[in-house]
């Protein structure tokens, strides 16, 4: 099975983001390096962190804010229990959550699931794509919400609707240009999926 083995963010600023992602000790999920490629407005993703506690949601988005990165959606409760969203200097949009509304003790700092949840044009299409690359769906509501299983792999891929992923993360929906991120794949060579997204050997990936 295909899986992502890595996710390398491209950034204009090389040393200003290593700054960044080991202050808030998000770098630990993620390598960087330097591109020059044109990019603004939403980029079609975001990275999602997902923790048992609002504790260490606030955390997490505390530690982000303090080093620089610019709060998106305030962490709060919600409908669905209780989360954040920031955006790093780079411009790589950040969602921390948990399903509980209520702490039952301090931050633990313990990551239950790393996601790469990517904004698709069409998600029966993208569906369809990613499964005949290997990888193996383990949740699917339709045209809507896409979720791959992750097999050994630290980090979950979802897809979402374009449109309704900015909606989300509370971002307006419109950008071009690079999405400044590229994933490395686990038993595959590089491709481009429908939506853009680059995916690369692993090897590579660890090498960036």
């Amino acid at each position: 099975m295909n899986s992502i083995a890595s996710v390398t963010l491209e950034v204009a600023d090389l040393p200003a983001a290593e700054r960044f992602y080991t202050a808030s000790g998000l770098g630990a999920h993620v390598n960087l390096r330097a591109t020059d490629a044109p990019s603004t407005g939403f980029r079609g993703f975001s990275l999602s962190l997902t923790v048992s506690r609002p504790a260490d949601v606030r955390h997490i988005v505390d530690a982000a804010l303090a080093a620089g990165a610019t709060s998106l959606k305030p962490a709060t409760k919600s409908f669905w229990g209780y989360g954040g969203v920031f955006r790093a200097p780079d411009g790589t949009v950040w969602k921390v959550a948990t399903s509980a509304k209520k702490d039952t003790g301090p931050a633990t700092g313990h990551i239950d699931a790393f996601v790469l949840l990517l904004g698709a044009a069409d998600v029966a299409e993208t569906r369809k794509f990613y499964v005949e690359h290997g990888l193996t769906v383990a949740k699917s509501f339709g045209r809507k919400y896409v979720e791959f299983a992750a097999g050994e792999s630290p980090v979950k891929l979802a897809l979402y609707g374009h449109r309704a992923l900015a909606k989300d993360v509370g971002v307006p929906v419109d950008g071009e240009g690079s999405h400044r991120i590229v994933l490395g794949g686990a038993g595959t060579g590089a491709f481009t999926d429908p939506d853009g997204f680059a995916w690369e050997p692993a090897s590579v990936s660890a090498a960036s």
